[in-house]
């Protein structure tokens, strides 16, 4: 197995912050080098020493990073574009620029001028589920995936290629409920990324989409591969806000409720959703929730039980959580 090295430029005050986003996106390991720190050591009382090799003292004037490794494969890419795009939002909070650059970049493996296209390399079309195929938009489809409902799509720096672990329990999740529901399914995709979900709830017979992303590149990205699936313009509409703080958008993604909603996002945004999800689901319908290293399942377990919903199946995969909730009157 071949690892990618990883490195996020930032500041002293950057790390903590940024040590978060790693963790959100399921990166638990991570080496931290600061100049300031390793400053203080020098300077502290009680440190006795004669001699300090030259490469050491080097480190007073290094610059401040967070260094990660990802496989080689296309899980890894997807983890890689996934904590880029989280850096990108992390920086356009940070008004005083006190976190630094927030930059990520990668060893040799990776050409850091062309992001959106290296990676295309490490993802080719796969099955997903009993019936389900993910198919790179630049690729040909091979003979034995012909028979399956396929998927096709170009994520290009958005979130979702169905590679990464918690898409592929959502996308599970997503075909055994279809089939549940049956016709006339109005579907909720929060946080929609690239908008596969979406897109498979669509092609598996969903009768109306609304996909959301805070990010409006994602909802541009999640546009364009809802065309690209042949779905016509009156059956979905994707949509750019942040819910949580925008009370117009909140309105407008709530006015209905949703038989399905998919939401594959990070375990603090689906605590701090439970309220909404409750608003918004229908009372014959499901919540797929995933995006949840497993540690943290619990405390998001517990926030949606006590917001009156009840889980009806949990799965659990390399780390990583997925839950289906419903009513509890269901």
């Amino acid at each position: 197995m071949y690892w990618i090295e990883a490195v996020v430029h930032t500041t002293n005050k950057g790390i903590e912050p940024v040590a978060g986003r790693l963790l959100m996106n399921g990166i638990n390991g991570y080496a931290v080098e600061d100049s300031s720190e390793f400053e203080e050591f020098l300077e502290g009382e009680g440190v006795f020493f004669d001699y300090v090799e030259d490469d050491l003292l080097k480190l007073k004037d290094c610059e401040t990073t967070v260094k990660f490794y990802v496989c080689e494969n296309a899980q890894g890419m997807e983890i890689l574009l996934a904590v880029k795009k989280s850096l990108e939002e992390l920086k356009s909070l940070d008004g005083n620029g006190e976190f630094g650059e927030l930059t990520l970049t990668t060893d040799a493996k990776i050409e850091e001028q062309d992001w959106e296209n290296n990676w295309k390399k490490y993802f080719k079309p796969f099955p997903v589920g009993k019936n389900l195929c993910i198919k790179p938009s630049w690729e040909n489809l091979p003979e034995e995936l012909m028979n399956k409902t396929v998927i096709e799509l170009d994520p290009s720096s958005s979130f979702g290629t169905g590679s990464h672990t918690t898409t592929r329990l959502c996308l599970e999740m997503v075909e055994k409920y279809m089939a549940k529901l049956g016709d006339g399914v109005n579907v909720l995709d929060m946080g929609c990324g690239s908008g596969i979900l979406g897109i498979a709830a669509s092609l598996l017979g969903a009768e109306f989409i609304t996909a959301v992303d805070i990010d409006e590149n994602s909802a541009r990205i999640a546009a364009e591969n809802f065309k690209e699936n042949k779905i016509a313009d009156g059956k979905y509409n994707v949509m750019a806000g942040n819910i949580l703080n925008d009370q117009a958008f909140y309105d407008v993604v709530t006015a209905r409720k949703y038989n399905l909603i998919a939401a594959n996002i990070v375990a603090d945004v689906l605590i701090w959703m439970a309220p909404v999800f409750k608003k918004v689901l229908s009372e014959d319908g499901y919540l797929l929730v995933s995006g949840i290293i497993s540690e943290r399942s619990d405390e998001v377990v517990n926030a949606l039980e006590q917001n009156g919903l009840c889980v009806k199946e949990f799965a659990e995969s390399q780390e990583w959580a997925a839950v289906v909730l419903c009513h509890a009157s269901l």
